[in-house]
């Protein structure tokens, strides 16, 4: 008996793995045993399909394609290949060695040349007559504004098989939807190799990638990016950067960072200029930080605008000092006067009163610690310290932007909450898809999120009012407009302390106050002229607002 169902017992085991082996031939390795198999039978090329455009606001391409091609040849036309490869390599700018190689190996009947070859370069070659030449049309991306927007749609480069592949900006977060879907063209071929004239041939088209239109104003983009690149210049800045956005919205009217690039030249330049500071570069706000922790005093109701501070002199925080920016003390000082004249010790006094809690809540309801959600490919986000890890003189520092980290679109989108009656939005650089039939679908974005009340924004609105009209950089202000805004110098820290002599300077604000139609900031880093953002990014930023004013047509009150 034992021997019988010792025998059962094997047949069974046999027969399981019977069932399991049929289930990984059958189920599991299906798919590639199938193109295995279709690889003996046919030859398969690859039609590359045509890459959405990238369209500004007004429908004009930022980026398109151009007509190109993929030069082939097919060896088995070729009655002389020595004599081939010498007509075509100058014009394709290969090596006619290297060309003779490739169609000199056995069996193969077709050889891809070169790719991206532009519609003059090949009638010229067509002019050759050649046998065994062939053409495959293969788009080719053309940026007809040049330089502009560069690190906002990035770049189209090949990836390791030698295919399109979108990098940086909107070419890579929208890579998939952009590129398409490529069709395919298989040949039946004989047990050479060679295709069978009167075979089967199968021919599935491409699908073309949908084209992105962006909430980006050429005329915005292009006053940004001259006055940008002006500023840099004029205040001796190592880099600097601008974005402009609806506050309402989160449309991304205008993102500019300097040093930039050519897109459509991306490999003659170095690869550390790729990356688009505005939503990839880690900053410390300085001063602008300020109206985001004030904000929270006032919402939690801990400070009002005319609560007074003592500011006599330092604060002294264990063994540390804070001291305010100019080293002027001015006595018993309002909550708008510690905006006003940029009060390091009034922030410690309103941090006091928030408490660890309170500033935390900064950090977390304002968004900082997580990312925005921008729709580009590189968007970072500087780590934030655990909650229980937060020390006295941390909370001190972090109330007037020190010792904290954040991106300028981090920043933009946390001072806009004020200018959107206290609505968190996400930024958005795409408004809507276009596919190739005309069908048009709305980007989608989550609905903004209430973190502070209504009435906090219209009193921060009011205070940062005060602050352009009476701060030190109000000789550059445009006369007759309510500009709501805050200016910023941090010191940038170096193997573990402050260089003085190094700062970053930036400026935050919108307008018009009572009604906003944009929100700028501003950064300059490492400036020479001045170090302070009040002489140096806050007068960009009133230059380019005297633009939007004029463009949007907004008189003065």
């Amino acid at each position: 008996m034992a021997r019988i169902w010792a025998v059962f017992t094997f047949i069974g085991a046999l027969y399981c793995l019977l069932v399991i082996r049929l289930f990984y031939w059958q189920v599991i390795r299906s798919s590639s045993l199938r193109l295995e198999a279709a690889s003996q039978y046919y030859l398969t090329f690859t039609l590359p399909a045509a890459r959405g455009s990238i369209l500004a606001s007004d429908g004009k391409p930022l980026v398109m394609n151009q007509s190109a091609f993929l030069a082939y040849a097919e060896p088995r036309n070729i009655t002389n290949i020595p004599s081939f490869a010498s007509s075509v390599s100058s014009l394709l700018g290969l090596d006619s060695k290297e060309i003779v190689s490739w169609l000199s190996v056995p069996g193969r009947v077709w050889v891809p040349l070169s790719r991206k070859v532009e519609a003059a370069r090949v009638n010229q070659l067509k002019d050759l007559k050649l046998k065994g030449l062939g053409f495959e049309r293969e788009p080719k991306r053309m940026y007809p504004e040049s330089s502009m927007a560069a690190h906002l749609v990035g770049f189209v480069g090949s990836d390791e098989n030698g295919k399109d592949r979108g990098y940086f900006g909107l070419e890579g977060y929208y890579g998939r939807e952009l590129g398409g879907k490529d069709g395919m063209l298989q040949l039946e071929k004989d047990v050479r190799g060679s295709p069978i004239l009167v075979g089967e041939t199968r021919r599935i088209e491409s699908q073309d990638g949908r084209s992105l239109v962006l909430w980006l104003d050429r005329t915005v983009q292009r006053s940004v990016e001259r006055r940008l690149l002006d500023g840099v210049g004029k205040y001796g800045a190592k880099e600097g950067s601008v974005v402009v956005m609806d506050p309402k919205t989160g449309g991304i009217l205008a993102m500019a960072s300097v040093p930039s690039y050519d897109p459509g030249k991306f490999g003659e330049f170095p690869k550390d200029v790729y990356k688009n500071s505005v939503v990839a570069g880690v900053y410390e706000p300085g001063s602008t930080f300020k109206v985001l922790v004030m904000a929270m005093g006032i919402d939690r109701g801990v400070v009002a605008p005319t609560t007074m501070a003592e500011e006599s002199g330092p604060t002294r925080i264990g063994e540390h000092f804070i001291r305010t920016w100019d080293d002027k003390y001015r006595g018993l000082i309002s909550m708008t006067d510690v905006l006003v004249y940029s009060s390091n010790v009034g922030m410690v006094f309103v941090q006091n009163k928030l408490g660890k809690d309170g500033m935390l809540a900064v950090l977390h309801r304002f968004g900082f610690g997580e990312l925005t959600g921008i729709d580009l490919q590189e968007e970072a986000s500087a780590s934030v310290r655990e909650d229980r890890d937060w020390k006295e003189i941390d909370l001190a520092t972090a109330s007037f932007g020190q010792g904290i980290g954040v991106t300028p679109i981090q920043m933009i989108r946390a001072v806009s909450a004020i200018a959107n009656n206290g609505q968190l939005v996400e930024p958005q650089v795409v408004k809507e898809f276009r596919d190739e039939s005309g069908i048009v679908v709305p980007n989608k974005t989550n609905k903004p999120r209430q973190i502070i009340v209504p009435a906090t924004a219209k009193v921060m609105t009011e205070m940062m009012i005060a602050a352009v009209d009476r701060g030190d950089a109000k000789w550059a202000k445009p006369k007759g407009y309510r500009i709501a805004g805050k200016t910023g110098t941090a010191q940038i820290p170096v193997a573990g302390h402050y260089d003085t002599t190094k700062t970053i300077a930036s400026f935050v604000g919108f307008a018009p106050a009572d009604d906003p139609k944009f929100i700028i900031l501003v950064t300059l880093r490492e400036p020479t002229s001045s170090p302070w953002g009040s002489e140096t990014a806050a007068p960009l930023f009133f230059a380019i607002a005297k633009d939007l004013f004029t463009y949007y047509g907004i008189a003065p009150q």
